[in-house]
């Protein structure tokens, strides 16, 4: 008697699509999962609250508060889901010695030693993100467009040393690093002046890009934003302003799909993108509403992105990471949901008869696109999953949950 996966891959083998090399893709392919999940954006480097259009919303027991809780809480998280991954890190948690400090604007790779060990250790590489909030210096609310020279130009070499460290974690990991600069420049209310803190702002990315650094091994991405808490009327870096100046530099654009207005859709922007850019990226989250950052679900939205990495042939091609941060639930078992939903969800678009449906579409048969689009809906995808979760020898349902509530139970109950 067949098992219940040879019966699925024989199902879908019908329909021409090949369950092992769906399998085998999603193996290989590596998501950064964001370190800032485990300790609500809190980092190392600072006692300072968590400001700049960001609120992190629960007090759920159990906080990383150190490095070695937060390595120990991704290695559970890692073990719980398949494949090999990245490690995305913000500046802000850079690890100082006993007695060592260093500000943003003097950061090295020796305040990171420790992260690239950790990396090394378990074969994955590292992406980047310099830290242009929750510091003293961003208090005005302005950062890389301030009109103070001082705070613009700490800010400046803040992104320097940034790249330097990229560069540092790529030689050592092997893995070029994706490093993607976002600030949470702007104003409340109507401004007076649009223009000088755009203006300001590519003059500070100007003399940030001018020092020299292998752009095969950091890929410098530029994110943008609609608004921010406090930043509601006006934000420097915009959709427009990003995407232009990306065009005119060479860099990789980056798109969070909380960073839109609510009716719009990164899943349609990708195509789009792509005819563009030889690389994309993309911090994946669920907006509620706005960009709340709420732990990735398989919804709608998550599978059409999936589906637009695989049906244009460039998954390879974008740098996809996670961005989410929930204090109000177990924040192990949220990397885990978030993690395995994307992974799900690029599994449903490796499983679709992609070159079969542009077919239709393109002979105008689009009764029996969207016939076959709905019976495909109830094809056994999760067999599939199941399959690729016992390759990678992680659970493939539910019975995930009890490992890390026993994590919870010996580990996270006893931080203070």
């Amino acid at each position: 008697m067949a098992s219940c996966y040879e019966w699925a891959k024989t199902k879908y083998a019908a329909l021409g699509v090949d369950t092992e090399a769906a399998i085998k893709a999603l193996q290989k392919y590596a998501i950064s999962m964001h370190c800032w999940q485990g300790d609500d954006v809190r980092g190392f480097d600072t006692k300072e609250a968590l400001s700049g259009g960001i609120q992190t919303t629960g007090n759920y027991p159990g906080r990383a508060t150190t490095p070695e809780e937060l390595m120990a809480d991704m290695d559970k998280a890692f073990s719980l889901i398949g494949g090999k991954h990245k490690v995305n890190l913000h500046a802000s948690y850079a690890i100082f010695e006993k007695g060592e400090f260093a500000d943003r604007d003097k950061l090295e790779p020796k305040h990171f030693k420790r992260w690239v060990s950790y990396a090394k250790e378990r074969g994955m590489g590292i992406d980047f993100n310099p830290t242009f909030f929750s510091h003293p210096m961003a208090a005005s609310g302005l950062t890389l467009s301030s009109p103070d020279d001082e705070v613009r130009r700490f800010w400046v070499e803040h992104g320097k040393a940034c790249i330097r460290i990229s560069e540092y974690f790529a030689n050592e990991t092997g893995i070029p690093c994706v490093m993607n600069i976002w600030i949470p420049d702007g104003y409340k209310d109507t401004p007076a002046d649009r223009m000088g803190p755009r203006a300001r702002f590519a003059q500070s990315l100007d003399e940030i890009l001018s020092i020299p650094y292998d752009k095969e091994k950091v890929l410098v991405c530029l994110e943008s934003k609609v608004f921010g808490i406090g930043v509601e009327s006006y934000t420097v870096g915009s959709a427009e302003f990003t995407m232009s100046y990306v065009a005119k530099n060479g860099l990789v654009p980056l798109m969070d799909n909380g960073h839109y207005h609510p009716t719009e859709v990164v899943s349609d922007k990708l195509s789009a993108m792509f005819l563009f850019n030889k690389k994309v990226a993309l911090h994946v989250t669920r907006g509620v509403r706005w960009d709340s950052d709420h732990v990735v679900r398989l919804d709608d939205e998550t599978r059409e992105i999936a589906k637009e990495l695989v049906a244009s042939g460039r998954m390879g091609d974008v740098a996809l990471a996670l961005d989410f941060f929930d204090a109000s639930i177990n924040r192990v078992a949220a990397w885990v949901v978030g993690m395995r939903n994307m992974q799900r969800a690029l599994l449903g678009a490796l499983l679709m008869p992609h070159a079969a449906f542009k077919k239709l579409q393109d002979e105008g048969k689009f009764t029996d696109l969207l016939v076959m689009s709905e019976e495909l809906k109830f094809y056994p995808e999760c067999i599939v999953w199941e399959e690729f979760c016992n390759r990678c020898g992680v659970p493939a349902d539910e019975r995930w949950f009890t490992e890390v509530q026993q994590y919870e139970k010996n580990v996270l109950a006893a931080r203070k």
